[in-house]
């Protein structure tokens, strides 16, 4: 796949990420989730990487699914398949669990795998523009291997919906379920991102990598097992470096030493 499918622009700290298949409407097929995963795994271990933003070129996010991509499987083997799905399925975790902060910036139509890219984001904004739909079943299929992240992002009860009719719905109904966390006018979608990016950098590069490992964490235990692993990560962060830093920075009025603008 020709690197031009995807653009990586880096302004600093932050890395925009853009879905280079317009003619195509950045739909993606086994090449371009190759190339996303070697590009996430690297960025994690990016130590001047701060945050990531993920866009489309052209006037869609993504279609989903490459139509010539879905023919090639429905050639394959049941284990042909999933071996496909689970290279999915690793794109998509390796997104979800960057341990830098990730903003979708939604410019238009997101359609199955492409509301999967935007629910295993942090942060997800989009154009008033954008449309969105979970149509697997029109297809004979199902949206299996986004279905975890979809349903952190939206819950049980609009996946009942949505999974089941494959309607289209729109950015206002997208914010209303959870799927995005704000709607804005198309000449303002990189502003705004670029503004939540400044706010993402004011905290320390660890804490924020903790922050994302907490959410999972809140997941997975409950009970005196969550108790004590919370307890044990406030205790790491607070005799940290960067955690005595941080409050060091906040008790003498000045700025921590990881405070940087867009520039760095």
């Amino acid at each position: 796949m020709p690197e031009s499918q995807i653009l990586v622009h880096r302004q600093g700290p932050i890395a925009r990420v853009t879905l280079n298949r317009p003619e195509v409407h950045n739909a993606f097929d086994e090449h371009l989730i190759a190339a996303l995963t070697e590009l996430f795994e690297a960025f994690a271990e990016d130590g001047d990487l701060r945050c990531v933003l993920l866009t489309g070129a052209g006037r869609s996010f993504s279609a989903g699914a490459d139509l010539s991509w879905m023919r090639r499987t429905a050639e394959y083997s049941e284990e042909a398949n999933l071996e496909d799905a689970r290279r999915l399925e690793r794109m998509l975790r390796t997104l979800d669990e960057l341990p830098k902060p990730t903003i979708a910036m939604v410019n238009g139509a997101a359609m199955g795998g492409g509301v999967g890219l935007v629910a295993a984001c942090d942060i997800a904004i989009a154009a008033e523009r954008a449309v969105f739909a979970l149509s697997e079943v029109r297809l004979g299929l199902v949206p299996a291997v986004i279905s975890p992240y979809v349903l952190r992002a939206v819950g049980i009860r609009a996946c009942r919906r949505y999974f089941l009719t494959g309607e289209r719905f729109d950015a206002a109904e997208a914010r209303r379920i959870g799927l995005l966390h704000e709607v804005v006018a198309e000449a303002e979608l990189e502003i705004r991102a670029l503004d939540i990016a400044e706010a993402i950098l004011k905290g320390g590069p660890e804490a924020l990598a903790d922050a994302k490992s907490l959410i999972r964490l809140s997941q997975s235990l409950e009970g005196s097992l969550l108790g004590e692993a919370t307890a044990r990560l406030i205790a790491r962060r607070r005799a940290s470096a960067e955690g005595r830093e941080g409050v060091a920075a906040f008790l003498e009025k000045r700025p921590p030493a990881w405070r940087g603008g867009r520039e760095g």
